[in-house]
């Protein structure tokens, strides 16, 4: 390294004796080089950049940077070495043997340009105009699809015109900006902007790994967070998208007016500032965040941040406060939920809202070639999307794009903003009608004397008569008459019917036993198939748990969830009745050599994707929030397209708008399925369910059940994740799928199985992020350790896992169980 910067040194002291050469200069060749120690810099052309090596504010140390030439104060635009400073004057830039750009010193040497395009044999370095420096090949010109390399793929802390923010998706680079650590420091801070690769793509600022701030997604006119991007008379935006290049970029007007965009890490701001040739300073010209309002997800889903308003968090129209306490005590943060549940399906429809900044696109599809009346069509389909609208507001509007999951960073705005229209369950759209109806009636009863009494006496009977709502909570007492039959909204079927339906529940028709009872096949005199579960006498579970799972069930209309055709009560006899599914249940397959064979990948892959959506469905988009509680592979069933129905909802728990979880002195459920938190402490949410679903999923790839042994007395858990751990997760593969892989689908899906057995439930993923996260092909995070590695039963103290008693292939639910 000495010998080379004695050679470049004394090349320089000769160069400066040669003709024509000069201490500033507009290309740099082979030949040629930059150095700080005679203060030589390159200039664009119209003498607006220049190129050179300088220290920041107080600092010693040097780095080579470009600024804007003519302005007093230097403002540095771009930095080349910011992450390795120069402690002293012996720099040099200059192009190498191999035609990169490189910084050489007395210590060190920083290559520029070692991801070029190509290698050119007779490259010069240029500082253009724009202030972007390029490497390229003498004899092209200044055209911009030469450029074997450009600092503006690499920016800094600011952005200058013409400059792209975003993705070139060919070569997978990401323009994205940093800001300096301090006026003395251009390395780089915890502040960062970029735009975010979702279907519908945004303009983010992180403060280190949170997300800080977000514009709202590219409507075809700005950016949805920022109405006041109207046209003016000093620059215009531009973002494109497509299947290359995801970008944003700024075109001057004037080419005379110096404008930058940079990064401030002292107040984290992105500030735009124009220069004032009058007072000979930088005037700035706008700045974001602009308020409160633009802080990322200050009021919680469904909320809407307004500025006008004090508070500034207010509930969407038809939503409250999930947590009225902390919402009193301005903590918005747990936002909103529905007043009224969805229902799924044409029982829902959309309510208009306008004005608003999107929310936020993480979990978003767009169509562009769909209107809005068939956007609306295909999100009403879909029970997993909450919201639609246009993709594109210029001229009258077009394009489709759904949200998916709870909307977030929604904000008003008085004056911009754009419509979006967001699921309603029917009942709820209903009773704005009502309410019109009422002021009709009061109106028509002040003209109407006679008939005041009566319409008075009518609405005081019907405001005073409240619905009763079923509330299934484990701690209730039996009902004194266990054989009446409430109205429980499904058929009734009398025990003679099913008994012939049955051949007098003869053992041939015996279709396996569970929990609750045996269940046997029957036929009705119509023809129809029926599966009859039927309640043991000496089972656990009692007419408490039968009526909870006619309660339910009657309410809940899903293609992945078991449909209930009836139910009988005589006597001491109680029983369900199903619709059959002929393949039974899920277990008798994925653990079966032999009829593992007949589910290839692709009918393993739609039962994963299958039982997520039946599971979203239960949890967020049913009329009531479920918690199945006993998720595994034997409640499972499948139909003669072999598509998934989960089954079994006499251990469910539900819960209102507003609650998502629960604790309970009576743990039910299935050893080997259950999460940590519930097993052991009695507590159970939506995220229970979600583990036990990681573990189907586990056992669905691997066609083993989690509570066998593997290594070192690992039960699948432990397995997967050794696997993972060293590289190998595709040994995890069941071997009876004999090539039928997608391979991508089977990591997606073990990584998401890790996601949802994370210990602690917070960092388990809904239900809606798994269904997206499942269709989709982004990144996924990465997982923490699982919970219960070692299968342990958690009732058993210190007590080996090896002292397990003997398992049924039934798994029998456990019913009373007292929790730690």
């Amino acid at each position: 390294m000495d010998a080379l910067y004695l050679f470049l040194f004394f090349s320089i002291i000769t160069l400066r004796h040669l003709p024509g050469f000069c201490t500033a200069v507009d290309t740099i060749t082979p030949s040629q080089s930059l150095s700080d120690v005679n203060g030589s810099t390159l200039s664009s052309q119209d003498g607006t950049f220049e190129l050179g090596f300088f220290s920041p504010g107080n600092s010693q140390k040097r780095f080579l940077g470009i600024w804007f030439k003519q302005i007093p104060v230097k403002s540095v635009v771009w930095v080349a070495n910011r992450l390795n400073p120069i402690n002293d004057s012996s720099g040099v830039l200059m192009i190498d043997d191999l035609g990169k750009l490189v910084i050489s010193s007395r210590n060190s040497t920083v290559v520029l340009s070692a991801n070029s395009t190509g290698t050119a044999q007779d490259p010069v370095v240029q500082l253009l105009d724009t202030g972007n420096l390029v490497l390229r090949v003498r004899n092209d010109g200044d055209s911009g699809t030469t450029y074997l390399w450009q600092s503006f793929d690499y920016p800094t802390d600011t952005v200058l015109a013409e400059m792209k923010i975003g993705w070139d998706l060919r070569r997978g680079l990401n323009r994205r900006l940093t800001a300096w650590k301090s006026a003395d420091d251009p390395s780089p801070g915890d502040f960062s902007w970029g735009l975010e690769l979702h279907n519908y793509p945004e303009a983010v600022a992180w403060k280190g790994n949170q997300e800080y701030f977000r514009s709202g997604p590219w409507n075809g006119l700005r950016y949805s967070g920022a109405p006041e991007q109207r046209p003016n008379p000093l620059f215009s935006f531009n973002f494109v998208n497509n299947e290359n290049e995801v970008y944003v970029t700024f075109h001057l007007k004037d080419k005379s007016v110096l404008s930058r965009t940079i990064l401030n890490q002292s107040n984290y701001a992105w500030e735009r500032y124009v220069w004032s040739e009058a007072t000979r300073a930088w005037k700035l010209y706008t700045t974001v965040p602009k308020d409160y309002c633009d802080k990322y997800g200050l009021c919680g889903a469904y909320s809407n941040c307004d500025v006008t308003n004090l508070p500034v968090c207010q509930c969407l129209r038809g939503f409250s406060p999930k947590s009225p306490e902390k919402w009193n005590a301005m903590d918005w943060s747990g936002g909103c939920t529905r007043n009224k549940p969805l229902e799924c399906g044409n029982r829902d429809g959309f309510v208009q809202f306008s004005g608003l900044k999107l929310p936020d696109t993480t979990f978003s599809w767009v169509n562009r070639t769909l209107d809005l009346k068939e956007c609306r069509a295909k999100c009403l389909l879909n029970c997993s999307c909450m919201a639609y609208t246009h993709s594109d507001i210029s001229g009258a509007g077009s394009g489709c794009v759904m949200w998916f999951g709870d909307l977030v960073d929604i904000r008003h705005f008085e004056d911009g903003g754009q419509d979006l229209y967001i699921r309603m369950a029917r009942s709820a759209l209903d009773s704005k009608s009502r309410h019109w109806l009422k002021i009709a009636v009061v109106v028509i009863a002040v003209l109407v004397a006679a008939s005041v009494l009566l319409l008075t006496c009518y609405y005081i009977r019907r405001w005073t008569k409240q619905p009763k709502e079923a509330k299934i909570n484990e701690g209730e007492k039996e009902p004194k008459n266990e054989s009446s039959q409430e109205d429980l909204e499904l058929p009734s079927f009398d025990l003679a019917t099913i008994s012939d339906a049955t051949d007098n529940f003869s053992l041939n028709q015996k279709l396996g036993e569970g929990g609750f009872g045996p269940v046997y096949k029957g036929t009705l005199p119509d023809g129809q198939p029926i599966a009859v579960k039927r309640l043991s006498t000496i089972s656990r579970q009692g007419t408490k748990e039968f009526k909870n799972e006619v309660k339910l069930i009657a309410k809940l209309q899903h293609r992945n969830l078991v449909k209930l055709l009836g139910y009988c009560i005589e006597g001491e006899e109680k029983m369900l009745i199903y619709e059959y599914m002929p393949n039974r249940s899920l277990d008798a397959f994925i653990f079966d050599g032999t009829r593992g064979k007949l589910l290839d990948w692709a009918n393993r892959f739609n039962i994963i994707c299958g039982i997520a959506r039946g599971l979203l469905y239960l949890h967020q988009d049913s009329r009531l929030r479920i918690i199945h509680r006993d998720l595994k592979a034997s409640n499972v069933l499948l139909d003669k397209e072999m598509n998934p129905k989960i089954s079994d909802f006499g251990m469910a728990r539900t819960f209102g708008g507003d609650q998502s979880e629960g604790n309970t002195n009576r743990v039910v459920g299935t050893y080997g399925y259950m999460a940590p938190e519930y097993a052991i402490d009695g507590l159970f949410s939506v995220k229970s369910d979600v583990f036990s679903y990681g573990i189907l999923v586990l056992e669905i790839i691997s066609g083993k059940r989690n509570r066998g042994l593997f290594h070192s007395n690992q039960n699948l858990i432990g397995h997967a994740w050794r696997l993972y751990a060293e590289g190998r997760p595709l040994d995890l593969i069941d071997p009876c799928l004999d090539g039928s892989c997608i391979l991508s689908e089977v990591l997606r899906c073990i990584h998401l199985s890790f996601l949802c057995l994370q210990h602690h439930p917070e960092d388990r993923p809904s239900m809606a992020s798994a269904v997206v996260m499942l269709g989709s092909e982004s990144p996924l995070p990465p997982p923490k350790q699982p919970g219960f590695l070692i299968d342990k039963n958690p009732f058993e103290g210190d007590s080996s896992s090896s002292k397990h008693e003997p398992k049924s292939v039934n798994e029998i639910t456990i019913t009373v169980v007292e929790a730690r």
